[in-house]
């Protein structure tokens, strides 16, 4: 029986690039980061949530991709039709500007939305991400 998922797969262009994104940035911790072989694995995650890893496999022609693969993928990051996920926040107004001011590229300024408060960013490989602060229930 599935119990959880404890890994989500992005690619990025560059993987020490993106770990610098990741960790500087958005204040992630490294969860692993270790070469099999020719392949490095490389994982990252919010300090708050250590049971989920962010893996950050590099957009390279190798295992399942081929070339044209690659090409195609990196049209659809630098076209902003990548989605890496949402991700939750207390503060969205508050995490927007801490994010903004250390450079991360925002496509959307925070915004009310039927489910809260929403803001959307992109990452260094222009993978999309919707940053949520859930509306309070009464």
């Amino acid at each position: 029986m599935i119990t959880r998922l404890s890994h989500v797969g992005i690619y990025v262009k560059d993987q020490n690039e993106a770990l610098r994104f990741y960790t500087e940035k958005m204040g992630f911790e490294i969860r692993a980061d270790m070469t099999v072989g020719d392949y490095r694995w490389l994982t990252v995650g919010p300090k708050g949530q250590p049971d989920l890893a962010i893996v950050l496999n590099a957009l390279k022609a190798d295992g399942p991709l081929d070339e044209e693969s690659v090409k195609l993928m990196a049209q659809l990051q630098d076209s902003g039709h990548m989605s890496g996920g949402v991700l939750d926040t207390d503060d969205c107004h508050r995490d927007y500007e801490e994010l903004s001011a250390k450079g991360v590229e925002f496509i959307q300024t925070p915004q009310d939305q039927p489910w809260g408060t929403e803001a959307v960013f992109r990452d260094n490989s222009g993978n999309w991400y919707s940053l949520s602060q859930r509306k309070q229930m009464s």
